[in-house]
């Protein structure tokens, strides 16, 4: 089921354009998801949409999300779907949150800033 939805997710932000979509896996990170899904979207309109999109196209193939979080302010919106959890935001706030480095440290790792 996962690499079905995963894919049903990716084709959602893909068909809207979603920008600088990525997958990390996140199994030895995290015992709560095994796939992370990120993507970038040009304005609040365009990251409201992705969402949307993704929640719309995952629903249509029997995937409803658990929750949903954001949408209000079209910032960040995240999309819980158990196994996978994709955060839609705009390019500032992922630059600022840069999740892909905080995703990608070891347990127990810190950063030496």
């Amino acid at each position: 089921m996962s690499a079905e939805l995963n894919q049903i997710i990716v084709e959602a932000l893909e068909d809207l354009k979603g920008k600088q979509i990525v997958q990390l896996d996140v199994r030895e990170l995290s015992s709560v998801m095994d796939t992370l899904v990120l993507a970038s979207g040009t304005s609040s309109r365009h990251v409201k949409s992705l969402a949307n999109n993704v929640v719309e196209d995952a629903k249509q193939q029997g995937h409803p999300p658990i929750g949903v979080e954001g949408v209000d302010s079209g910032d960040w919106v995240l999309v819980d779907f158990g196994d996978i959890v994709v955060h839609v935001m705009q390019e500032e706030t992922r630059s600022f949150y840069d999740l892909e480095k905080l995703w990608s440290m070891e347990p127990g790792s810190r950063s030496a800033t």
